[in-house]
């Protein structure tokens, strides 16, 4: 006898759970404290249990890491909510390498967090379950922080906050690429009561293995079309030569978007606009050189923009000094960074520390006297950057580029 079934959406989940493999993204959906929670009860099990009956976590390859306190940590997850906080698995040999999160009661690779079962999680997808949250975050500081900067690309971003407004690009089960927005009417930071005048793309970030096919035109095309009630739309500057190249091609393929691009600094008001396409059209040189930086606020530490089809290559670093931050700059706060350090024996043997006391990727804050001045050729920007020591241990730094990298 045929018998005839009817899907509805409600029912997706349930079908992907009978039929195939689960991600986190499919399954983490509600209040993020539940998952640190199991996170934290986990690790006191594993600290129990380390000596008598030791857990191994198997590396796509082969490789087998012993699961033991000088290898897992817990890792912040919002710039602004330090409490939200994920366990993560490092490598042994590199500590600033994540090997994998603990997530849904079982520990997950970095390239299972970024992808999903759900064929309907396909283009650019708003982000909103606590799940998207963790793929943002996933993205964003650990798949480029850590993993796929160039050796002399040694900055990242800055974590995004818990509304951060952003879209994550799929593309067949993959997360390859995101974009955040700072949202008109937005605080440009939390140390001011300054607010956006215009929405501003502010941070993109495309995977190495999907540049050069398209996706920078499409976010572009995307963050456009999300407001076509707008008279004004902004770009974080400085713009890079590369990002500049998307562009050119972006207002070429629609004229009619000419009017509507800026290149801003927060907050955006007139003077603090720069319209792109006369720039493009006045400086053909920003266009057909490279290696210029391209800010995008407060949030980010590089992203670089490079694409021959609209996609986007790994910028280089023009300078590796810190720099002084400028007097009377809008974005007084310096962020920071995660810095995965060890935890002194007697930190460890005390019986009496509860979970929430574990080790964490340590967030600190540097101060301004330790910042030399940079060099002269070093273009100028107006937010708080960050730059990691890829010796050993992460190390806290702040450097004054900012830049895009679709």
């Amino acid at each position: 006898m045929n018998v005839a079934i009817f899907i509805t959406k409600e029912m997706t989940l349930y079908i992907i759970l009978s039929i195939g493999h689960l991600y986190p993204v499919d399954i983490l959906a509600g209040n993020p404290e539940v998952i640190q929670e199991a996170a934290e009860a986990y690790y006191e099990k594993l600290l129990q249990q380390a000596s008598s009956s030791p857990e191994f976590f198997s590396i796509p390859g082969g490789e087998k890491v012993k699961l033991e306190d000088s290898c897992v940590c817990f890792l912040p997850v919002y710039r602004e909510e330090p409490k939200f906080k994920i366990l993560v698995l490092v490598d042994p040999q590199a500590k600033e390498r994540v090997l994998a999160i603990y997530l849904n009661q079982s520990w997950w690779p970095i390239e299972d967090i970024v992808k999903t079962a759900d064929s309907s999680r396909e283009g650019l997808i708003q982000v909103q379950t606590s799940g998207e949250r963790i793929v943002l975050f996933v993205l964003n500081s650990i798949i480029f922080g850590m993993l796929e900067r160039s050796s002399a690309n040694d900055t990242f971003f800055i974590s995004h906050s818990a509304k951060e407004s952003a879209k994550i690009f799929w593309r067949n089960g993959d997360a390859v690429a995101f974009y955040t927005v700072k949202m008109k009417g937005s605080l440009c930071d939390v140390n001011t009561s300054q607010c956006y005048l215009l929405p501003v793309l502010d941070t993109v970030f495309v995977r190495r293995k999907y540049r050069r096919c398209g996706l920078g035109m499409k976010i572009l095309h995307d963050f456009c079309q999300s407001f076509v009630t707008e008279d004004a739309l902004g770009i974080s500057c400085p713009i890079s030569a590369d990002m500049y190249q998307v562009c050119q091609k972006f207002l070429q393929t629609y004229p009619e978007e000419q009017d509507r691009l800026w290149e801003v600094e927060a907050p955006g008001d007139w003077s603090q606009r720069v319209s792109i396409w006369l720039k493009i059209q006045l400086e053909p040189a920003l266009t057909n050189s490279a290696d210029f930086s391209l800010s995008c606020s407060e949030n980010t530490v590089r992203q670089t923009a490079s694409e021959e089809e609209g996609g986007c290559h790994v910028e280089r670093a023009q300078d590796d000094e810190p720099r002084r931050l400028d007097a009377g700059q809008m974005n007084e706060g310096v962020e920071c960074i995660p810095d995965i350090r060890e935890v002194p024996q007697e930190a460890r043997d005390d019986k009496d520390n509860t979970a929430g006391e574990a080790r964490t990727l340590h967030l600190q804050v540097p101060k301004e006297e330790d910042f030399s001045q940079g060099t002269a050729d070093t273009q100028r920007s107006k937010g708080s950057r960050k730059r990691a020591s890829t010796m050993g241990l992460l190390e806290d730094k702040t450097t004054k580029h900012l830049r895009m990298m679709p």
